[in-house]
C-alpha cells in the first residue's frame, strides 16, 4: 500500500457530544459576563458542567460536576449511564443536601438541554437561585468548569479508560473527595486546598468577631 500510494481508511474515535445547545427551550442570560457578579465569598457564585468518561468495551458514561467558584471546592458530582436533566439535578440536590450553595447564589453552566429543563429550573427557582448561561458557542464563558475537567482527566484518566461504571465511580469519589477538595493545591487561592481555604476563611472571619467583640 505505501509503494502505491494508498492509505487505509479507519473510522474516527467517537466523542460524545455532552453540550447540546440545539434545542428550543428558554436560555438564560451571562450573569458573569464581563466580570459582573463576582464572588467575594463560598456559595455565592457556582459553575457547573458535563465530561465524558471511556469506558472498556466502547461504552461511555457521564460525570456532572459543580464547583464553587470562589473556593475552587467541588460541592457536588453524579455520575451516570445517561446524560439526561437528572443527572444534572441530581448533583445539585446533593450540595443542596450538604448546604454548600447560599441562597441568591448563581449557578452558572453552558446551554445545555440538561440545563434547560423544566425540573432543573425547577430546582433552582425553589432554593431562589440565579440561573446563568455561557454565550453560544463560547467556552471561555465556563473556563472554570471546563478547567477542573482538564485537570481531572489529565490527572486521573490520563487518556485511559475505567473497567466499568462502578469502577468509575469509585475512581471519581476517590479524586474529587480525598484529593482535589482536601490536597490539591491551587495558586489562586494561596496555594492552599480548596477546603483548607475554607478553613482559612472561616478562621479570618472568627478573629474579625472577636477583635470586634
Amino acid at each position: 500500500m505505501k509503494r502505491e500510494g494508498l492509505r487505509a481508511i479507519a473510522p474516527k474515535r467517537f466523542k460524545p457530544q455532552t453540550t447540546d445547545s440545539k434545542h428550543d427551550l428558554r436560555v438564560s442570560p451571562n450573569l458573569l459576563q464581563s466580570g459582573v457578579n463576582q464572588p467575594t465569598g463560598k456559595g455565592e457564585v457556582i459553575v457547573g458542567d458535563i465530561t465524558y468518561l471511556a469506558l472498556r468495551g466502547g461504552g461511555f458514561c457521564y460525570l456532572a460536576c459543580f464547583q464553587d467558584k470562589y473556593t475552587r471546592r467541588i460541592v457536588a458530582w453524579q455520575l451516570s449511564n445517561r446524560m439526561t436533566a437528572q443527572l444534572v439535578t441530581d448533583a445539585l440536590g446533593q450540595a443542596l443536601r450538604r448546604k454548600l450553595i447560599r441562597r441568591g447564589a448563581i449557578i452558572h453552566t453552558d446551554r445545555g438541554s440538561q440545563y434547560a429543563a423544566v425540573e432543573y429550573r425547577r430546582l433552582l427557582h425553589i432554593n431562589g437561585f440565579r440561573q446563568s448561561m455561557s454565550r453560544k458557542g463560547n467556552c471561555y464563558d465556563n473556563a472554570q468548569a471546563e478547567s477542573f475537567f482538564s485537570r481531572f482527566k489529565a490527572e486521573l484518566v490520563e487518556n485511559g479508560v475505567f473497567e466499568s461504571f462502578e469502577d468509575a465511580k469509585s475512581e471519581v469519589f476517590s479524586y474529587i473527595e480525598g484529593y482535589y477538595n482536601r490536597i490539591r493545591l491551587h495558586s489562586g487561592i494561596g496555594y492552599r486546598s480548596p477546603l483548607e481555604f475554607e478553613r482559612y476563611l472561616e478562621n479570618k472571619i472568627r478573629s474579625r468577631e472577636s477583635f470586634v467583640c
